[in-house]
């Protein structure tokens, strides 16, 4: 996979997954924009990607916010000239059973997992199209097609997201812009790391997760990384509206 000449935005770049596929996505040519909330995560993200020979530049904005979705593929294009590849990848991941839900916690959820892709797709595609096509990738999750406990509102959103990738996938196939999604099973991140820690009993919590794998083992970074580059790249230009999932066997048991 080349990404030479490529411009590439990614959300949720400062940690996890969207910091592994912005580095990967540099390695391969691509310039890329690494968007995240936290500007310190975000602008060590640049940092190892410069490190590495990569060309890249940080964008702040918080993708639940549409002014802000709008600015950061504005800001994208002047510093570049076009974009190419958007992968929506920024998210966040509540507990809860439906009993649990609050407004709060359904309407921030649905806010960053939903709205966000959303509303940086309506603006990336308007230069999409301007320029002759490109790609949309939507980080969904193995939630959206399994059952998962304790993670009711989570699912409802990432299910959301393939609804999404179906819809703009054949609205703009016509403009050849592509629309895919990446179906992550549950991926040793620092973010996972962190809630594990964080959770009563850390050893039996991440046993657990560990138990709910055919495969035996959690996915890491780069596995999921290397899903959305290809969902991205010209080698798989027939595939729009499809989504990948890379689950270790989890929706097979």
């Amino acid at each position: 996979m080349n990404f030479t000449g490529k411009v590439v935005l990614i959300t949720g770049a400062g940690s996890g997954i969207g910091r592994k596929a912005a580095i990967m996505f540099a390695e391969r040519g691509a310039k890329v924009v690494v968007n995240d909330i936290s500007q310190e995560k975000g602008i060590e993200t640049v940092e190892m990607i410069k490190q590495q020979g990569g060309t890249a530049v940080f964008i702040y904005g918080d993708v639940s916010n549409t002014a802000d979705a709008k600015r950061i593929v504005e800001e994208t294009v002047k510093t570049f000239g076009r974009l190419d590849i958007l992968v929506n990848n920024a998210g966040i991941v509540p507990s809860g059973k439906v009993e649990d839900a609050t407004d709060e916690v359904f309407e921030r959820t649905m806010a960053i997992n939903v709205k966000g892709p959303i509303m940086l797709s309506k603006y990336a595609v308007q230069e999409m199209k301007k320029q002759g096509g490109g790609v949309i990738v939507n980080v969904s999750s193995v939630a959206a097609l399994k059952g998962i406990a304790d993670r009711c509102i989570y699912s409802v959103s990432k299910a959301a997201l393939l609804g999404l990738t179906k819809s703009m996938a054949i609205d703009y196939v016509k403009y050849n812009i592509r629309v895919n999604a990446v179906c992550p099973g549950t991926t040793y991140s620092q973010g996972l790391a962190e809630r594990v820690k964080a959770s009563p009993d850390p050893e039996a919590t991440l046993r657990e997760m560990m138990a709910r794998q055919p495969i035996g083992r959690l996915a890491k970074e780069e596995e999921i990384a290397f899903a959305i580059l290809f969902a991205a790249c010209d080698e798989a230009a027939f595939m729009t509206g499809s989504y990948i999932v890379i689950d270790g066997g989890a929706t097979t048991a």
